[in-house]
């Protein structure tokens, strides 16, 4: 009886310890079958992923046809984009991979949206631009562009040169001209000296021809009218030169492309008149 008794009292830590036993291989046959199951979740991302990258590449050769593509992959660009204005350009962003792009984005019937947006923002700032305070060089008449210009800027010389040659072609421009004084040191003073001259257009083209005189003439109104130019250019956001504003849009830099585009554009509207 004891005997008994005492086998009795130790049925209870027996089944405890195969209880623990199997526990334990329990525990050892999910841990084996771990990585079975993280490689088989893997395998199901990157299958979806290669399911996603395919019809992508499907969906874009199907919608821009006239473009040939050498190559397709995921690029470094993650998450949502969002789209900001910084000195009259159109910037994209990407927070979640903090990526910037300058870019231009097009929907697929060919419309540049980037374009738009920044002729939209451009439309807003012209709003803000006083002609009267321009400095206005070339004939009534002519087509108009609004310029942003530095007296030391060597691509602003350049431009000026084009401009004369156009007027020797007969295609001559009217200029609104606003001094961007913040980005060469003399530029202000330079500025100052063309408003005060008497014949501001001739001084202007001397002096964009390098030719600055040893003393620069100074006078309150054209230290006023540089001020006044200088807020301009802040307000609306220009960050180079030369600038220019032409039917409507935005132009960084000397591009002759887009000014011959616009020069032509413009004969064919008188032309109709």
């Amino acid at each position: 009886m004891p005997s008994d008794c005492a086998n009795a009292l130790s049925l209870p830590g027996r089944w405890a310890g195969i209880r623990h036993r199997h526990a334990k291989l329990l525990l050892a046959a999910v841990a084996l079958s771990l990585p079975s199951l993280s490689h088989a979740q893997d395998a199901a991302e990157t299958a979806v992923l290669a399911k996603a990258a395919a019809s992508a590449e499907r969906d874009l050769r199907q919608s821009f046809t006239n473009l040939q593509f050498e190559d397709f992959g995921p690029a470094p660009v993650k998450g949502p984009l969002y789209q900001a204005s910084a000195g009259g350009r159109i910037i994209y962003y990407a927070p979640e991979s903090e990526h910037l792009l300058f870019a231009s984005v097009f929907d697929k019937n060919g419309v540049n949206l980037t374009a738009l947006a920044q002729e939209a923002g451009t439309a807003e700032r012209l709003k803000g631009i006083d002609s009267s305070q321009a400095l206005v060089i070339g004939p009534e008449g002519a087509p108009t562009v609004i310029e942003f210009t530095d007296p030391d800027c060597p691509y602003c010389r350049a431009l000026d040169r084009y401009w004369a040659a156009k007027t020797a072609e007969g295609k001559p421009v009217r200029r609104l001209v606003y001094f961007v004084s913040g980005i060469h040191p003399e530029a202000a003073a330079k500025a100052e000296h063309i408003l005060c001259s008497t014949d501001k257009e001739a001084a202007f083209k001397a002096i964009y021809a390098g030719a600055a005189p040893a003393v620069l003439r100074t006078c309150p109104a054209g230290k006023s009218t540089v001020e006044t130019h200088a807020k301009l250019v802040s307000s609306v956001g220009i960050t180079g030169t030369p600038t220019l504003i032409i039917d409507g849009k935005l132009v960084s830099g000397f591009q002759q492309a887009e000014i011959e585009a616009f020069l032509s554009s413009a004969k064919i509207a008188d032309a109709r008149r």
